[in-house]
């Protein structure tokens, strides 16, 4: 029986909601996955300002849905100040998973983040041929689509020219 071992890095993902409390439930549970994951012992520091910042996010959110003057900007600049903390949380879980190739996807999952698809893309087709008459080749490739051209250059003496 062969086994093959993969190289695939799992990447992660943020999936940031657009609405405030969506984002503070996200976040909120971000720092529940984390907080006591063996895979992740040295972001306690980080976790404490984590929790502050959704805190603080959720009283400015309160605020701003009461109309306090200035509310919807201080809650504005508390959501970017939570976002860039989370943007920060995705290099320490991207180096544990990198550390673990293996199961890095159940790494990531574990911190509460999504892992992001890798896009497999086909290798293109292109080929050249002799063609039936001498001094003609006959070019084999994908379509470009509709309204497409295609420049097609050749050399005699090896690619030198």
């Amino acid at each position: 029986m062969t086994t093959t071992k993969t190289d695939h890095r799992s990447i992660v993902s943020l999936k940031l909601p657009t609405r405030i409390q969506a984002l503070i439930t996200y976040a909120g549970g971000i720092v529940k996955a984390l907080t006591g994951n063996p895979s992740f012992p040295t972001l306690v520091p980080m976790l404490v300002t984590l929790t502050a910042a959704i805190a603080e996010l959720q009283t400015a959110e309160t605020a701003a849905l009461a109309r306090t003057k200035g509310a919807v900007i201080t809650r504005n600049e508390k959501r970017t100040a939570l976002v860039q903390l989370l943007q920060q949380l995705k290099g320490p879980i991207q180096a544990a998973a990198d550390a673990n190739l293996e199961n890095g996807a159940s790494i990531v999952a574990s911190a509460g983040v999504e892992v992001k698809k890798t896009v497999v893309r086909s290798p293109r087709v292109f080929g050249a041929k002799p063609g039936a008459v001498t001094g003609t080749a006959k070019l084999v490739t994908a379509s470009a689509g509709h309204r497409a051209s295609y420049e097609w250059e050749y050399s005699t003496d090896g690619g030198k020219t």
